[in-house]
């Protein structure tokens, strides 16, 4: 089983944790989180696009000039895909994008991200992190002492109301709950800070 250090929140090495190989320890299937990434960026997705068919296009009801003797082509009206200010062939219409993979691959994915973070030497676990009330300058001071300057995800055992509002205005730094881990945001952010909690919960939802 890999282990990593255990910190405390001034920055202090108190131990060490042991991780499960199922889940931190596994060989990182970068396909699989492709997958997962394309399919969390496709539901991002508004879908709101759209463009006006011929059947849409405002005017065009009257024949431009007779179907014969004008030496010109036939048309029958001036919304013409084939025309200035005519309708669109085969254009966008609001749709959604979303779409889900297997939970076996989803969870596969989020394994692989976490292998790696782990590989990398990108995470660091905290023994807690607790704040009696918001405050962004604690927050500031813990990474301080975590040695922490790049992008952070901080992720804690439960929503901590206290710890979200003290991160959300940091620059880089995103606190999520245990159970709103996803490889998108694993990905886009260069380090993990986690609690010891949060991970023995991720443990028992990924194993």
């Amino acid at each position: 089983m890999p282990k990593v250090a255990l910190y405390n929140t001034k920055g202090d090495q108190i131990g060490e944790i042991e991780l499960n190989d199922a889940v931190f320890g596994i060989e990182p299937n970068e396909a699989v989180v492709h997958e997962a990434v394309v399919m969390q960026l496709a539901s991002l997705r508004r879908g709101t696009h759209s463009v006006k068919s011929r059947g849409e296009v405002r005017g065009g009801g009257r024949k431009p000039w007779k179907q014969k003797g004008t030496g010109r082509a036939r048309a029958g009206t001036t919304r013409s895909p084939l025309w200035r200010k005519g309708g669109i062939i085969f254009g966008p219409k609001p749709r959604d994008y979303s779409y889900h993979l297997p939970r076996k691959k989803a969870r596969l994915a989020v394994r692989s991200v976490l292998s790696a973070k782990v590989r990398d030497g990108e995470i660091i676990v905290l023994d807690q992190l607790e704040f009696t009330e918001p405050q962004t300058k604690q927050m500031v001071e813990v990474l301080a002492n975590l040695k922490v300057d790049q992008k952070t995800l901080v992720v804690t055992a439960e929503q901590d109301l206290n710890v979200q509002k003290s991160a959300r205005n940091i620059p880089g730094v995103k606190p999520l709950g245990a159970e709103g881990i996803n490889v998108y945001d694993l990905v886009n952010h260069d380090r993990l800070l986690i609690t010891k909690d949060a991970v023995a919960r991720i443990e028992g939802v990924l194993l």
